[in-house]
C-alpha cells in the first residue's frame, strides 16, 4: 500500500537538511556557512482509518488534514447490549 492519502493525495516528498557553521551576522558574526547537505524525506501524517467509501466500510490511509476537514465519513458505531437472561 503506497503512502498516499485517499482524499488529498498527499505523499512523501524529498528535500534537504543543511548543516551550518559560524555565527549569524545579526549576532555580531561574519555569517553562517553551509558545511553539508544531506537528502531527506518529508513523510505525511497518515492514519489508517475505518471509513465509509462507496457505501462499504473499508480501511484506508487518510491524512490528518483530511480528517480535520471532514472528508472522512466514519461508520456508525453499533450500540450492542446483551439480551436479558430469561428463565
Amino acid at each position: 500500500m503506497p503512502r498516499v492519502c485517499k482524499f488529498t493525495g498527499k505523499k512523501t516528498t524529498t528535500g534537504r537538511q543543511y548543516t551550518h557553521r559560524g555565527k549569524a551576522k545579526y549576532l555580531g558574526g561574519v555569517g553562517t556557512k553551509v558545511t553539508g547537505r544531506t537528502k531527506r524525506k518529508f513523510k505525511p501524517n497518515l492514519q489508517k482509518v475505518r471509513a465509509l467509501v462507496d457505501g462499504k466500510i473499508t480501511r484506508i490511509l487518510v491524512s490528518t488534514k483530511a480528517i480535520r476537514m471532514g472528508l472522512v465519513v466514519k461508520p456508525v458505531r453499533r450500540n450492542w447490549k446483551p439480551e436479558a437472561a430469561s428463565a
